[in-house]
């Protein structure tokens, strides 16, 4: 009993290896400075140390770092990204590109996994999550207030946080990713229930004043998934809560009133009358499908789509987009990717690059749903991670039709997979469930 109390007390003092999570992102709150493109911002290099520290964390521990299952999930795209990395137009593009995508989908993802040891240093990102989100957001309710946001349709109104409007969907992601894992906590357990709840209320008002459609589309189909998960009770109050929050964002207070509504319409209208913007993204979708059909099994490489564009794309496509406010000059910035991450895939690592990317994605999906099916079915039913997990992964592959990794922001989408991942895969091999066990078979000593 006392070696048990003794195993317990050291692990509750001894400093969570998650807060290394939790550095990376708060890294995400500062200021960029300058343009905030054409390089690596201060989260990307710490997601490299976070990497460094969880290889240092493993020889010191001389364990296994991950299952066979954890393993072929998120080796999967190694073997396509290596074929297309030959398959570049150059050396240093398919240097680049390699190391990006393995440092968004293969090796940020697995530190985080093997970072966390249980429960308790989950949350801890989670949360952390969210307040980035409160904060990004505030900023981002300031900039629209004030008129100091990003320019849209004249305005200086467009609520982009410190991403600036080089990256206007960079705040947009993370005050989604907050709201999300704030419903997710809210909706899993009572602890935390009001805070959470508060919270997710809070972050609707700088999600609605990003004016970004999907961003828009993937939090509410997540949110609607999450609470179906939670049971039908739940989804009852929640869907009262929303009615009631969404009466009193627009209706009474009138926030953003009549640029929301156009913009809300315009989600309808994409066939009928779209604005530039999606013809544009339609253009560059059709470019990045006529790349897969003329390069079917590998595609044109990595890095290799801009490269290829104007050789496949209609002259529908504009010359770029418009960049201007938050205290950037007006400048075009050039359309470098189709928004599509499943397009983006296809047209540069071909049918091998998207069955390997899409067969780790599903796999994970599946084994946190079924982890989350048992742990509906187990006595103690303490949902909040599973929730906020399977709704961080749900948002993200769901945002992936409407987006793809570039910009600052990317590293969260490595930390969400992470995320995912552990909910996922910790209970499939020695090196992730040791500590855990071991913390309960304490826990249990201590209490006999």
């Amino acid at each position: 009993m006392s070696h048990a109390l003794t195993a317990t007390v050291r692990r509750v003092s001894a400093p969570a290896p998650a807060l290394a999570v939790v550095a990376v992102v708060a890294l995400l709150a500062l200021p960029l400075g300058g343009s905030g493109a054409g390089g690596p911002g201060p989260a990307d290099v710490a997601s490299g140390l976070l990497v460094l520290y969880c290889a240092l964390r493993l020889v010191r521990d001389r364990r296994r770092p991950l299952s066979r299952t954890a393993v072929i999930v998120l080796g999967l795209p190694v073997v396509a990204l290596a074929v297309s990395a030959v398959g570049a137009s150059t050396p240093e593009a398919g240097i680049t590109g390699l190391v990006r995508y393995l440092q968004v989908f293969v090796l940020v993802p697995a530190a985080v996994m093997l970072l966390i040891r249980d429960r308790g240093d989950f949350r801890l990102p989670a949360w952390s999550l969210v307040g980035l989100a409160l904060w990004q957001g505030a900023i981002g309710v300031h900039q629209y207030a004030t008129r100091t946001g990003a320019s849209y349709q004249g305005e200086n109104i467009r609520a982009v946080g410190t991403f600036g409007p080089q990256d206007v969907m960079g705040m947009a992601t993370v005050v989604a990713v907050g709201l999300v894992s704030a419903v997710g906590l809210a909706l899993g357990s009572a602890r935390h229930r009001a805070v959470a709840v508060g919270c997710a209320l809070a972050l609707l008002v700088p999600l609605t004043l990003s004016f970004s459609r999907g961003a828009w589309i993937a939090t509410a189909l997540t949110c609607v998934v999450q609470v179906a998960l939670a049971g039908l009770r739940r989804a009852l109050k929640v869907a009262a809560a929303a009615v009631a929050a969404a009466i009193v964002l627009v209706g009474g207070l009138g926030v953003g009133t009549a640029v929301l509504q156009e913009r809300l319409e315009s989600i309808t209208r994409v066939t009928a009358a779209p604005d530039q913007s999606v013809v544009d993204r339609y253009t560059m979708w059709t470019a990045a499908a006529s790349m897969w059909r003329e390069h079917p099994l590998t595609g044109v490489g990595l890095k290799g789509f801009p490269e290829h564009r104007d050789g496949h794309a209609t002259p529908a496509l504009s010359s770029g987009s418009d960049v201007a406010g938050a205290g950037t000059p007006y400048r075009r910035q050039p359309l470098l990717s189709p928004h599509n991450m499943y397009l983006l895939v296809l047209s540069e690592q071909g049918l091998l690059g998207l069955v390997a990317f899409a067969a780790s994605w599903l796999g994970l999906l599946v084994l946190a749903l079924r982890r989350l099916w048992r742990t509906r079915r187990s006595p103690v039913r303490d949902l909040d991670c599973a929730l906020v997990a399977c709704g961080l992964l749900v948002w993200q592959l769901t945002e992936f039709l409407y987006g793809d990794i570039g910009g600052p922001s990317t590293v969260l989408t490595a930390v969400c997979l992470g995320l995912a991942a552990w909910w996922a895969l910790a209970g499939t091999g020695e090196a992730t469930t040791a500590p855990a066990s071991a913390s309960r078979r304490a826990e249990g000593a201590v209490a006999r």
